[in-house]
């Protein structure tokens, strides 16, 4: 899991529909997408993932429903995100079968220490950074808690929670593999335009920092 990693939230999308900022950051280079949307019913949930993969699959970018294995399952979606408190790993990679993408988020060391026993494709580092649109989390992880994940663990780690453009670069010189970014996308004037700054952020970063 590498680059810029879109997770949605249709109602700080400001006007503009979910479907038309999804396919905006997918025309600038986003490389994968969240459906993560808390509030609304499962018939509804479902049908908003068939239409963004209607936008995703023929641009082979794939789609990540947030904690709920039977929409990911009923859609066709390529994988499923899973919180702490959602269905266990286990389970979820014998419903999801072996070529599925699953994420874990990890709010504490314990979850980190944990996760390392877990063939997870990554861990989402959750948040880096206080942010308004994740509230259910522990506190942040700031720039050193990542650090302290990346010199330990296995698993690529995708960093969410606070990210823009002013802290991306920092992000991922402490370890980020990927940025998954909420608002800097979904609230911006321009959804294209704010994600072509961030995808060119992170690929300058990532020469930086293997060079």
């Amino acid at each position: 899991m590498k680059g810029i990693y879109l997770v949605t939230d249709e109602a700080a999308c400001k006007g503009n529909s979910l479907e038309s900022v999804v396919a905006s950051a997918v025309r600038a280079g986003v490389s994968c997408v969240q459906l993560r949307e808390k509030k609304i019913g499962t018939r509804l949930f479902l049908q908003k993932a068939t239409a963004l993969l209607a936008i995703l699959k023929p641009m082979e970018i794939p789609l990540i429903i947030n904690d709920r294995v039977d929409i990911a399952l009923a859609s066709g979606a390529d994988g499923v995100h899973l919180g702490q408190s959602d269905m266990p790993y286990a389970q979820a990679r014998r419903l999801m079968g072996p070529s599925a993408i699953i994420g874990l988020s990890v709010e504490t060391w314990e979850d980190v220490e944990k996760a390392q026993d877990l063939d997870v494709d990554y861990l989402g580092v959750s948040p880096v950074f206080s942010t308004p649109t994740k509230t259910d989390t522990k506190d942040p992880w700031g720039l050193d808690g990542l650090q302290k994940i990346r010199s330990f663990s296995r698993h690529p780690l995708v960093a969410i929670g606070g990210i823009d453009a002013s802290n991306a670069v920092d992000i991922i010189h402490a370890g980020a593999d990927s940025l998954a970014v909420v608002s800097a996308i979904c609230s911006a004037k321009d959804p294209f335009e704010a994600t072509r700054q961030l995808v060119r952020m992170f690929e300058r970063a990532k020469k930086e920092k293997s060079s």
